[in-house]
């Protein structure tokens, strides 16, 4: 059985400008197919447009407002959604207020499997 405490996530930037505690990830359990993390964008933050060769993410959002973009497609987020981003999309999320919201991608998420225009 594995059970980690996510208070003791250290933060880390992914390379999309996202600010992800992570909480289940190959670094901290036998993880081999998904991981799973808190995201956080501040106030008038976005990520930057970008896409995952490999990694479909979920985003479930935990609290604020914002606006998601996938493949060119925008719609506004806020608490209780449930966001699909398939492999291969581009995506971005902008936050009206402090976003806050879990992020689960498989395979792991992996700064190498993020790509830019």
């Amino acid at each position: 059985m594995t059970v980690v405490q996510t208070t003791t996530g250290i933060p880390f930037v992914t390379k999309d400008g996202s600010t992800i505690r992570s909480f289940l990830d190959r670094s901290n359990a036998p993880v081999s197919n998904q991981s799973l993390a808190e995201a956080t964008v501040p106030a008038g933050g976005a990520t930057e447009r970008h896409y995952h060769k490999l990694s479909e993410e979920f985003y479930l959002i935990l609290e604020g407002n914002g606006r998601m973009e996938i493949d060119g497609e925008e719609r506004e987020v806020g608490p209780g959604d449930a966001i699909l981003i398939p492999a291969g999309a581009w995506h971005r999320i902008a936050a009206r207020g402090t976003l806050r919201f879990l992020c689960c991608c498989a395979p792991p998420y992996a700064h190498e499997d993020t790509y830019f225009a």
